[in-house]
């Protein structure tokens, strides 16, 4: 499988320096959406190499759910060059991840 696990400590050469684009998905295990949303998530980094698709557990990585502003999981965010460029919150199909994307 290609996604990343990202912590604190490989945050900044995961996604910062990343030279492609980068999907965050924040999630935790309690969360029933963010259960539904992961299979999604994961066919999406299968079927896409060019995105780096990155999942962080917002349990386990709390100052960085608390830089990105995470208020609700699951949340995907879209970095690309260091920046994050957009956003989506709650369960969305396949598609609407490659549109959150481009």
């Amino acid at each position: 499988m290609s996604v990343k696990i990202i912590t604190k400590e490989n945050f900044d050469a995961e996604v910062i320096r990343s030279q492609k684009t980068v999907l965050l998905d924040f999630w935790a295990t309690w969360c029933g959406p963010c259960q539904m949303l992961s299979p999604v998530v994961d066919s999406f980094a299968d079927e896409n190499p060019d995105i780096s698709v990155c999942k962080v557990n917002v349990d386990e990585q709390p100052e960085l759910a608390m830089a990105f502003g995470i208020e609700s999981i699951p949340t995907l965010v879209v970095m690309k060059k260091g920046k994050a460029v957009n956003k989506s919150l709650g369960v969305i199909p396949k598609e609407k991840i490659a549109e959150l994307v481009k």
